[in-house]
């Protein structure tokens, strides 16, 4: 099945503003350049930077959690280390998150955004090389645009396909052929990768990404209409290349 990549997405802070790039080079056995580098701790999660290992997401300031996280609006420049953010009411936040003050100064802006929404207290976490992927292997993430849509069809109602928080959209495939394609080989540009599994959706697609309310249930409407709550594939990278937007895509 031959498609092609419709769109690239990082999310440097997990839970935070997708940031869409023209390419990306993909390494074997690695997560996505620059993917979930950095996640906001809601009170004490048991990460430990210095032995670190999977946490399970409800331990984050995430949108399954707390929708109000998408009323921010950030960007990350990966060479300074600076994180941009800005929402209504506050005054914009610029800090370097590879430094502890950075990380500090972020948290304290999100408590004031946040609030009550969050039971706190809030720490902005990393370790180099550590991914906080809401899967222990989800290391590339990919979307099957025209699954979306049919979903659409059957619900009547438009999806913004960034509620699902991919690296990778792909134009081209019929409609869920990739949840049948575990072990399977594909193609991503130049580079190639394994579909690992399919991906169970949580209460974060719920959130709408523009207006932060929770107005679409997509898992109960994945169950009703489908008999499952799944949507996209993980991918792990077999041979490394470089993967940009109109790329082909082939399962």
């Amino acid at each position: 099945m031959s498609g092609r990549i419709a769109a690239l997405y990082r999310h440097p802070v997990k839970g935070f503003t997708p940031e869409r790039l023209a390419g990306a080079q993909l390494e074997s056995g690695c997560f996505f350049p620059c993917d979930r580098i950095y996640a906001v701790e809601d009170g004490p999660s048991g990460f430990d930077p210095d032995a670190p290992a999977f946490v399970p997401k409800t331990r984050f300031a995430v949108l399954a959690k707390i929708a109000e996280v998408a009323k921010a609006r950030s960007a990350y420049d990966e060479g300074s280390g600076v994180l941009h953010a800005e929402a209504e009411g506050l005054e914009p936040f610029d800090g370097r998150l590879d430094l502890p003050e950075g990380r500090e100064a972020f948290a304290a802006w999100l408590a004031g955004l946040l609030g009550d929404a969050a039971a706190g207290p809030l720490r902005v976490v990393h370790a180099a090389g550590h991914r906080f992927t809401d899967h222990p292997t989800g290391h590339v993430s990919v979307i099957n645009l025209e699954s979306i849509r049919d979903l659409e069809g059957r619900i009547g109602q438009p999806i913004d396909p960034l509620r699902f928080r991919a690296n990778l959209y792909v134009e081209g495939w019929p409609a869920w052929c990739e949840l049948e394609a575990a072990g399977h080989q594909v193609a991503l540009g130049g580079a190639r990768a394994r579909v690992m599994k399919s991906i169970v959706r949580c209460a974060a697609t719920v959130v709408n990404p523009e207006t932060a309310e929770r107005d679409i249930d997509i898992p109960a409407a994945l169950f009703e209409t489908y008999g499952h709550v799944l949507c996209g594939v993980y991918v792990e990278v077999t041979a490394p290349g470089r993967v940009a937007q109109g790329d082909a895509a082939i399962l």
